[in-house]
């Protein structure tokens, strides 16, 4: 089978891949082993995951019908059968959510004495307060917008919450409609009551009643003098995708600028959600008034917007939550810690400097299970501070609000050093948050750059070029993970601390390339896109199709959040063919079939789905018995190998590759919350071997105290 040429029948097409991960993340919400404010947590992620893929994805498919074109995936399907197969997936899994929050996730939070309570619920203290709260803190700001021929059809903006009123006049009869934004932003989605108004036996710890309700049932006083003949629930979800054509733009960050304007107000509507119970001429005026086909309409059996069970998680019942765990400073780094020098725990004898550390050998990092703040934060910092650093380069592509990495690099620019961050403008949905780092940064004497015009700069990199004995040394980071503090905390990453000269000339090659007018295209140790990575990583799969045809054996591992990309499917299936071991860890979108009769027999995949977010990237190739292993920031989708700046680097101690090897190995074969692929694209869930357990703990356990060592592959990749 030629790599670039892929049958629709041995593609799964992507959408439909994304919704298959999702269900997998409602999963975790509709299983009774996963504690219960962790499954409101997984209804939130569903919801959420849910909003943006209209956003994006729908909105994109919909723009292909409106223009008209027809061009099939790779899978077969014309945009319009795609939108078609989207609905009728969604579907039930909208109304199992749903179930589950009315049957079930209600019912066993109020044994643990947390009421959600709806609005004809509350005794009538309850309502007493409930009505003076609206009077007092919410009556003031809404506004109630008719619908006539006088005033024309209000903009409903992305994501908000609304109630549609049906008001009647008692004089005229005359029925008309009005909308109502909720104000969501200014007020918690579920609103607190005094505890010690309820008429339990037993006092709660919690009592809340939605917002939406509080507006609804008190919706009479914005309308005096006439009669609420009903009051219900809609939701708007418009096209946010920013369409950015740099080569026109004389400035990248006015653009963004003025598309995230446009974000606000709202593209074309892409999904409207209604209450279940909103009457036909309703939702007629509704979808009327704002150009909405039945195939956009989704009706809801319950509250809409469920993101918002997020706010769950801070009721203090831990009883009810993931266990706590906490990471640790990698061992090599524990007497590098200047805040432990400084606060006395460590003696200026013992102390090491980070960089004295990483001149001796790399360092393997493994997030959170290795802090970040001890690890990555430290080592910016140290080179902010220490006055044989000439210079700090770095990418930032999602950081967090306080994080400490800006007030590093900032500091290095006041300490006279030369600072450049490459702050990337286009990503998604983080926007604004970089145009302000980005602007902050300037001021404060940091050369921000924007990337490469025409390519998003994914990679997480950072050069530190040190002043030793005369000459220049480059220590370098290379990772899997967003320089952020916060999702450092939640997300599974990998990184890599190196001082070995071929990477630091590699970055440094890399940066220039990123801010200059080089045209680099080949790399020492790195495989960069669009450059050299999938070239790079096709080669590798070749190489072991080479081994397995010459009875060497081929083994391939990869870790990954998404495959997608149809060319290397159509390689993966060759090198099945050929007799290649293929394991693959998937998170999110699988594109390709395992397990099939002459095609694909020799591939497996397994998707974790946990506590944690898995977002580490790795790969290793069996390569007849010396392998090789590589970390980075790439899935295998075309975006990451051909539309976006990557780096992938190579783990070449071999007690790190060991470590990973075993990693891989634990993710491969651990019964807890994995989930396998069948050869029919389904997945089904491997039981965990205790109730409540997650793979993320065991693995962390593991990972603080060595893994086993890992299982002999399936066919013979050892060299004789």
């Amino acid at each position: 089978m030629a790599a670039r040429s892929l049958p629709p029948d041995l593609y799964i097409n992507r959408e439909l891949s994304w919704i298959a991960f999702n269900k997998r993340v409602l999963s975790q919400a509709l299983d009774q082993r996963t504690p219960l404010l962790e499954q409101a947590k997984f209804s939130a992620i569903f919801s959420n995951n849910l909003d943006e893929f209209f956003m994006v994805r729908v909105a994109s498919l919909k723009s292909q019908v409106e223009a008209g074109l027809s061009k099939a995936s790779a899978d077969g399907r014309t945009p319009q059968q795609q939108l078609t197969a989207i609905r009728s997936t969604l579907i039930p899994l909208l109304e199992e959510q749903q179930t589950h929050y009315r049957s079930y996730l209600k019912t066993e939070l109020r044994k643990h004495s947390v009421q959600l309570l709806d609005y004809p619920q509350l005794n009538e203290q309850q309502r007493l307060w409930i009505d003076n709260f609206f009077q007092t803190a919410i009556f003031p700001v809404l506004t109630p917008l008719a619908v006539d021929p006088a005033h024309p059809f209000p903009f409903v903006s992305n994501l908000s919450l609304n109630v549609a009123a049906l008001v009647v006049d008692p004089d005229s009869g005359q029925r008309q409609l009005a909308r109502v934004k909720v104000p969501q932003k200014m007020l918690p989605r579920f609103v607190a009551i005094p505890t010690d108004l309820s008429d339990a036996e037993q006092e709660p710890l919690h009592t809340a009643v939605p917002l939406e309700q509080v507006v609804a049932f008190n919706i009479g006083l914005l309308f005096p003098g006439m009669t609420v003949e009903g009051h219900y629930f809609f939701r708007v979800t418009r096209d946010a995708d920013l369409e950015l054509r740099d080569l026109e733009a004389d400035d990248l960050m006015i653009a963004i600028e003025q598309g995230l304007h446009k974000r606000r107000m709202g593209g074309e509507v892409v999904r409207l959600e209604v209450a279940n119970e909103m009457p036909d001429d309703v939702l007629e005026m509704l979808m009327e008034g704002m150009s909405v086909s039945e195939d956009d309409l989704y009706r809801i059996d319950g509250p809409l917007g469920l993101d918002d069970l997020f706010s769950l998680l801070a009721l203090p019942l831990d009883g009810l939550k993931d266990e706590q765990l906490s990471g640790h400073t990698h061992s090599s780094l524990v007497r590098t810690q200047r805040g432990l020098l400084e606060d006395g725990s460590i003696k200026e004898e013992e102390f090491q400097s980070i960089f004295s550390v990483i001149r001796r050998r790399d360092v393997l990092l493994h997030h959170p299970y290795d802090l970040f703040s001890t690890s990555v934060e430290e080592f910016i910092n140290q080179a902010a501070d220490d006055p044989d650093v000439m210079g700090i380069k770095m990418t930032l592509y999602r950081t967090s609000k306080d994080s400490s990495i800006i007030a590093a690099l900032i500091r290095a620019a006041e300490n006279g050093k030369q600072v450049m961050a490459l702050v990337e403008l286009k990503a998604r949905f983080d926007e604004d948050n970089n145009i302000q780092w980005a602007k902050h940064l300037e001021s404060s004497g940091v050369h921000v750059v924007y990337g490469v015009i025409g390519l998003k700069t994914h990679t997480k990199i950072v050069l530190v070029v040190r002043r030793e004995k005369q000459r220049l040394r480059s220590y370098v980071h290379i990772g899997t993970g967003n320089y952020n503090s916060k999702t450092s905390k939640l997300y599974t990453d990998v990184g890599l601390l190196s001082a070995r000269p071929e990477l630091g000339q590699d970055l440094v090659e890399l940066f220039n390339y990123l801010t200059g007018f080089s045209k680099q295209q080949s790399f020492r140790k790195l495989l960069v896109a669009p450059v050299t990575l999938r070239k790079g990583m096709e080669g590798l799969i070749r190489r072991e199709i080479r081994h397995a045809k010459q009875g060497l054996g081929g083994h391939i591992r990869a870790k990954m959040n998404s495959l997608v990309d149809p060319a290397i499917v159509a390689l993966l299936y060759e090198a099945s063919q050929a007799g290649v071991v293929i394991e693959l860890i998937i998170r999110g979108m699988c594109c390709l079939y395992p397990g099939r009769e002459g095609i694909s027999e020799t591939i497996t995949v397994v998707s974790i789905i946990g506590r944690y977010l898995e977002h580490s990237r790795i790969f290793w190739f069996g390569n007849n018995g010396d392998p090789e292993i590589y970390i980075g920031s790439a899935d295998w989708m075309p975006r990451n190998l051909d539309r976006r700046v990557e780096a992938v680097a190579p783990v070449e101690e071999p007690e790190l590759r060991e470590h990973l090897e075993r990693l891989l190995d634990r993710y491969l074969h651990d019964d807890q919350g994995t989930w396998e692929m069948l050869s029919d694209g389904s997945f089904t869930q491997r039981k965990p071997l205790r109730s409540g357990e997650h793979v993320q703990t065991s693995l962390g356990k593991h990972w603080r105290q060595g893994l086993p060592a890992a299982k002999a592959p399936k066919t013979a990749s050892r060299k004789p």
